[in-house]
Parts: structure tokens; C-alpha cells; sequence
């Protein structure tokens, strides 16, 4: 099972950006389809935006046109580059690989979007 490492969270001011990376320790990253989600207190995780081996891209209607989701295969890695924010992403972000019915997961990075 992969090793998942997200960082780059931090407290931003609204209309602020962010960009998270996310570290995969396996040979086979190119292999995976992967994601962003994020939980709120109190609600429930929920997809953010996802990006396939062939680096097709899905988002959640609440951030189209403001976050972008790409991967560095040579890297190993996974980035949402976040935009414009807004206090409605506040929010703890995990990285997700999945593979064959099988999912690793990040720790999680937190994102605090306030004045």
C-alpha cells in the first residue's frame, strides 16, 4: 500500500491562493488514479477534484474554475493549485490514490481560509 505525504495547507485570506502537494512513495504512481477530498467540521468528506492516469479531470461544481488538480509522474506527485478562496474551503484536504478497488490515504493538510 503506498505512502501518501500532503503539504503545503496554511491560513490564507480570502481571494488568496494555496497550492498542496502530495507525495507518493510507490514505483507504480503513474498507475494511479488520483485525488483531493476535504472534510469540514462536521460534514462529510467529499471529492474535490480527481485526475486519472490519462490526466483526465473532474471537480466538484463548488470549485470549477477556481482550483486546478495536475500530476508530475517523474515526481511522484499530486498538486491542487487553489484560487481565488474562499471561507467555504475551510477545510482538512486529503490525498487519495486508488488503484484496482484498493486506496491509500494522506494524513491530511489543513486549509483555513479567514480574514
Amino acid at each position: 500500500q503506498a505512502q501518501l505525504v500532503e503539504s503545503g495547507g496554511g491560513l490564507v485570506q480570502p481571494g488568496g491562493s494555496l497550492r498542496l502537494s502530495c507525495v507518493v512513495s510507490s514505483p507504480i504512481f503513474n498507475m494511479f488514479t488520483m485525488a483531493w477530498y476535504r472534510q469540514a467540521p462536521g460534514q462529510e468528506r467529499e471529492l474535490v477534484a480527481q485526475i486519472s492516469t490519462l490526466r483526465t479531470t473532474t471537480y466538484a461544481d463548488s470549485v470549477k474554475g477556481r482550483f486546478t488538480v495536475s500530476r508530475d509522474n517523474a515526481k511522484r506527485t499530486l498538486y491542487l493549485q487553489m484560487d481565488n478562496l474562499r471561507p467555504e474551503d475551510t477545510a482538512v484536504y486529503y490525498c487519495n490514490a486508488a488503484l484496482r478497488g484498493s486506496t491509500s490515504w494522506g494524513q491530511g493538510t489543513q486549509v483555513t481560509v479567514s480574514s
